[in-house]
């Protein structure tokens, strides 16, 4: 053991330890990864597959919807930024697994609710049990992967989220069509896809190994060659500046990672939950039909999220890489105003702007880990994404309150499009260097 309380690790290197390493932490953990954000994606968004026919049998409209879906966001900020520092301070594999049980049974719950109240008591408390998964993701991700790697295995993490569409669009338009045991389809919608969580957080405990330093399935020159990379990053960023949470919280550059955050999810999770019921109303399409066509902007979303993040990782660039797929989208929004009445192109343009959006995570979570080192990067994590999903409240309430208000979409249409745009915006704005970059 060495002073620090970690396995002492040998220092014998050779020329190829570290690809050796690499390879071997990414076949290890990259696929363990995607397939918990993959079941995470599905149990958070499938109420909006669910809605097709659970507002119909439960008798609300869209802005009592849009409120129950934004509760999950108003809790999930609660415990973010000091689950964020668990995993950080505590245990990474401990942390995942409980956020995983608990959002299990709660989904599982849902699937039994009769009334707008328990609706949103269970939006409530699904958003308390999954608060700090995501940021917890990448913090943990940030422990084994360096820079020069890490936008590919965030896009690894977040091509989850277009696979889930994949997996979860025709699974719910099967589910939706099932009625056992006088339960609706949509009920067992809920039930069914709550169990693979409880699961998998079991496996997560013994599966996860929390740092580099820990893991026995590393090689012995190859552990110590990852400890001494991700040490000398972390030297090397405290060598620019090391910040303090509270000075990190402050840093104008944070502050408007946390606005282009809020915008882009503001528009995002809007579509998100909302595409199945826009869909269906611009085309009049069967439900299954709306859930086949579904998998198309996870199929973009998929093949752009992957390329782009490498293709930013082999360059070593963010900002447009970060940019450039929300502006995309926030066009393609526009141009489904302009068509909206014609069913091909405007069902074109929706499915191409959702697909288009995806592609922009994995360079946007590679920008705050070139600034911030250790708890503050942690908690930095957790302030950009909490705060950053409320957009989910946002967006969810505003656009169920326009269509209401208007009985129209195309003033939803441009509520997306315009933050997209904004979104982007701001993030050409920011002014970062790698912290390997001589001034």
């Amino acid at each position: 053991m060495n002073s620090s309380g970690n396995p002492a690790v040998p220092k014998t290197e050779s020329w190829d330890t570290g690809p050796r390493a690499s390879r071997r932490v990414a076949y290890r953990l990259l696929p363990f990864v995607f397939l918990i954000y993959i079941v995470n994606y599905i149990d958070r968004v499938n109420v909006s597959f669910a809605n097709l026919r659970m507002s119909t049998d439960l008798g609300f409209g869209d802005r009592a919807y849009g409120l129950g879906v934004g509760m999950f966001y108003l809790t999930y900020v609660l415990f973010e930024i000091p689950g964020a520092i668990l995993v950080e301070r505590w245990s990474a594999r401990k942390w995942i697994a409980r956020i995983m049980i608990s959002w299990g049974v709660i989904t599982i719950f849902t699937g039994f609710v009769h009334s707008v109240g328990q609706f949103y008591a269970a939006r409530f408390l699904l958003g308390v049990a999954e608060s700090s998964f995501f940021p917890g993701m990448i913090v943990y991700l940030t422990h084994w992967f360096r820079s020069c790697d890490r936008s590919r295995a965030i896009a690894c993490l977040y091509a989850a989220v277009p696979a889930a569409s994949l997996i979860g669009s025709p699974l719910a338009g099967w589910l939706l069509g099932i009625h056992w045991w006088s339960l609706a389809g949509w009920r067992w919608l809920f039930i069914l896809e709550g169990i693979p969580a409880m699961i998998l957080g079991g496996i997560t405990i013994f599966y996860l190994t929390d740092l580099p330093a820990h893991a026995r399935w590393l090689p012995p020159d190859e552990r110590a060659w990852l400890v001494s990379e991700l040490q000398a990053e972390l030297q090397a960023k405290k060598k620019v500046r090391s910040y303090t949470i509270v000075e990190a919280f402050c840093d104008l550059r944070t502050l408007r990672l946390i606005v282009a955050y809020f915008l882009a999810l503001t528009g995002a999770l809007g579509t998100i939950y909302w595409i199945p019921t826009f869909a269906k109303r611009i085309s009049g399409f069967s439900n299954q039909t709306v859930t086949s066509l579904l998998m198309v902007p996870a199929l973009i979303g998929l093949v752009g999220m992957l390329a782009n993040g490498w293709h930013s990782d082999k360059t070593g660039e963010r900002h447009w890489h970060a940019a450039i797929p929300l502006a995309a989208a926030g066009l393609m929004f526009t141009l489904l105003i302009l068509v909206r009445h014609e069913v091909p192109l405007a069902i074109s343009c929706l499915l191409l702007g959702s697909g288009f959006l995806y592609a922009y995570y994995p360079a946007f979570w590679a920008i705050p880990t070139l600034l911030l080192s250790e708890s503050a990067a942690a908690a930095t994590f957790g302030l950009i994404n909490s705060i950053g999903q409320l957009g989910g409240f946002a967006g969810n309430y505003l656009i169920g309150f326009l269509n209401d208000r208007t009985h129209s979409l195309t003033a939803s249409f441009g509520l997306i499009a315009l933050a997209y745009f904004v979104s982007a915006s701001m993030i050409l704005s920011l002014k970062i260097r790698h912290p390997r970059e001589t001034p």
